[in-house]
């Protein structure tokens, strides 16, 4: 699907404009303000700073914390939709491949609603049209009745051959996951192959996503090791290709039967300092280890964005940060609606 027309790419005009909405992302002293409201202010704050459109649009089916995540939702599957429609060439290759997975957030959305009994519009709103794929086309997938009908024309729109056994297995055990784990694996594999890695700014881009799948793969080990699972069980979760976590590393980690076992083979890892104390700790945050990890993620996509301002790094840079701003915003709604602490808020913003 995502292969290169052969052109370079626009990426002074795409960089520019992506480097003009950098500028208006919310800040430290914003998240401050927002720790200190309540879930109306913050509505109205956030319509302020660059949501109103979306606010607006959904306020009259819409209040409180799910209009706010909605619409923090609306407005970020615009923005990348808008960023995407503005890139051409091989840079247009690569944000399509990256953006892929909120097509796949959108398949596992429906077919869950499906699941649930959930009537479309329900499932409509939980949907981010920012991938590949139009409204439409989510629409299509929505208004079929059987989930293979679903897969198969989600197959057929997105060049995607899923696994007879996993589509039979899912028909045996009515369990999602392994369709899933399935299209997250590709989705991976397929960005890595639509990076052609002959330049240095692209090469960092493949080193990102290696990254990535590093922290991804190392996130899912530290869960299910929290909830007793390791072994030959966590290998069926964990995505090929790691720049550090590859497999034979993984398998090391998996065989660990706690988090505290697995101590020394994680001191391997180059962002290991940030979460050490919290692996180590008696009482193991699991929670706070994902935050310092998705910060440690940020940090490297803003080095190399620096490294390359005219490349698709910066592009990625700023999809990145709009991502991490959305789930920040959601973060500090979602937990003043519970009542949390604000320190304990604060502790789980990634800034």
């Amino acid at each position: 699907m995502f292969k290169s027309s052969g052109r370079k790419g626009n990426y002074a005009y795409t960089v520019a404009r992506v480097k003009a909405k950098k500028s208006l992302l919310l800040g430290d002293e914003d998240y401050n303000k927002m720790l200190q409201m309540s879930v109306p202010e913050i509505s109205r704050y956030i319509s302020e700073s660059g949501y109103q459109k979306e606010m607006q649009e959904l306020a009259s089916n819409l209040e409180g914390l799910d209009l706010v995540e909605h619409a923090t939702n609306a407005n970020m599957a615009k923005v990348f939709s808008s960023i995407l429609e503005a890139s051409q060439g091989e840079l247009h290759t690569m944000v399509a491949a990256y953006l892929e997975k909120w097509d796949i957030w959108n398949l596992k959305v429906i077919l869950r609603g499906k699941s649930y009994g959930l009537d479309v519009e329900s499932v409509r709103e939980d949907l981010v049209p920012a991938g590949s794929l139009k409204q439409e086309q989510l629409e299509k997938l929505m208004s079929m009745d059987s989930d293979e009908d679903i897969l198969a024309a989600y197959s057929k729109m997105e060049g995607v051959t899923i696994p007879q056994d996993v589509i039979a297995s899912y028909k045996e055990n009515g369990n999602l996951g392994e369709i899933e784990d399935y299209l997250d694996k590709f989705h991976y594999v397929r960005l890595l192959a639509s990076i052609k890695a002959d330049s240095r700014p692209t090469k960092m881009f493949e080193e990102y996503v290696r990254k990535e799948i590093d922290v991804r793969n190392l996130e899912t080990i530290l869960k299910l090791k929290a909830e007793g699972i390791y072994g030959e069980e966590v290998m069926k979760y964990i995505i090929p290709n790691g720049k550090q976590v590859d497999k034979k590393f993984a398998v090391q980690l998996a065989n660990a039967e706690t988090i505290a076992a697995c101590a020394s083979d994680l001191s391997q890892l180059e962002f290991y300092d940030i979460i050490k104390d919290l692996v180590e700790s008696e009482n193991v945050n699991l929670r706070q280890i994902v935050t310092e990890m998705k910060k440690y993620e940020i940090a490297q996509a803003k080095k190399f964005s620096h490294l390359y301002p005219l490349s698709v790094v910066p592009v990625l840079d700023y999809m990145i940060h709009k991502e991490i701003e959305v789930g920040n915003i959601r973060t500090i709604a979602r937990g003043t609606e519970s009542g949390l602490d604000k320190d304990v808020i604060k502790g789980l913003l990634v800034i």
